[in-house]
């Protein structure tokens, strides 16, 4: 982690997605804060069907904002940072939609808009790895994007790509419950070809693999517990159920253990003593991995799905990214 003072600044930009914010008050908290600060008048630019936030954060960087805001969800998120990749320009999160993935694993306020709006203006930068990935479509097409938190190919892209967004909106992350259950008929094992940090192919079978720049999930979910967003690792994770008991094993091995019993130091002891089953979920770590499916199988990014893929290599960009977090949060210089 590296943390850099804010130097005093003189204008921040904003993109965000009118369809998740609540404008005026927004408008009345990000006025207020920038007048505190001293920083002038904040450009304001919203995402459109066109542009989930890539081109409109583009615009700002070439405008010479000082701090881009994400003020939206996790894609809204996600195609910022996009933008803002190696850049030097840093992201400050207002999150506004159901998951608030980074924010989350970041441990930000995911409530209170003053606050988050505050650390915009006067926190400090904490540089954080991206994942990328190249995704590479049935007809040989390929394209380039990043991700904050994870990656998945798989049942997980399933559940997201029926998830309702009606339903996620009234209910929020309880809706990817749902769209679990009408996956459901869709179950079955994948044959993946893979290569870890460019080694020898292997094989496995899986039901869904994700590749985790972070690891905790709403609901208290921590998917994969020794992810760090700045470690130059990408954190990988094989769902592979076996047997009647499968799916239990793998629910006792991700909220269980990974989300109880894995925070206390007696917790951790017992998972020493009673956990034997490595089959279910595997982990593993790398700086790049590469893998092809049979048949192209659908794919995630941050929860927002990006259509089939029938292959992906995706690799990890050390510090590619700084965000905004509270000052008091670490040293600064």
């Amino acid at each position: 982690m590296v943390a850099t003072r804010v130097i005093a600044s003189e204008w921040a930009a904003i993109v965000y997605n009118p369809i998740k914010v609540d404008l005026p008050k927004l408008t009345k908290s990000v006025t207020a804060a920038a007048l505190g600060a001293g920083w002038g008048t904040t450009m304001w630019l919203a995402t459109s069907e066109e542009d989930a936030g890539q081109a409109a954060t583009q615009r700002a960087v070439s405008g010479g904002a000082h701090v881009v805001i994400a003020a939206g969800g996790d894609g809204t998120v996600r195609a910022v940072a996009e933008a803002l990749r190696d850049t030097g320009v840093p992201l400050a999160l207002l999150p506004s939609g159901t998951g608030n993935l980074l924010a989350r694993n970041l441990g930000l306020p995911l409530t209170n808009l003053d606050a988050s709006v505050a650390t915009a203006f006067t926190g400090v930068n904490r540089d954080i790895d991206l994942g990328v990935v190249e995704i590479t479509r049935a007809n040989g097409d390929t394209e380039e994007h990043i991700f904050l938190v994870v990656a998945g190919l798989g049942l997980d892209a399933k559940m997201i790509k029926h998830t309702n967004s009606k339903l996620k909106k009234a209910v929020g992350w309880l809706a990817y419950i749902d769209g679990g259950l009408r996956s459901l008929p869709e179950v079955t094992s994948l044959r993946i070809r893979y290569r870890l940090n460019g080694g020898a192919q292997k094989s496995m079978n899986v039901h869904t693999i994700m590749v985790g720049n972070c690891g905790e999930l709403p609901g208290g979910i921590l998917l994969i517990p020794d992810a760090k967003p700045d470690d130059g690792i990408l954190d990988v994770a094989a769902l592979r159920p076996r047997g009647p008991f499968g799916w239990v094993k793998v629910w006792n091995k991700v909220a269980w253990e990974n989300g109880l019993l894995r925070k206390s130091p007696l917790g951790r002891r017992i998972i020493d003593l009673s956990s034997n089953d490595v089959k279910s979920v595997t982990y593993f770590t790398g700086r790049s991995l590469d893998i092809v499916v049979e048949s192209a199988q659908e794919f995630q990014l941050d929860g927002d799905e990006f259509g089939e893929a029938k292959s992906v290599r995706i690799w990890v960009a050390p510090g590619a990214l700084a965000v905004r977090v509270p000052a008091r949060r670490g040293p600064s210089r």
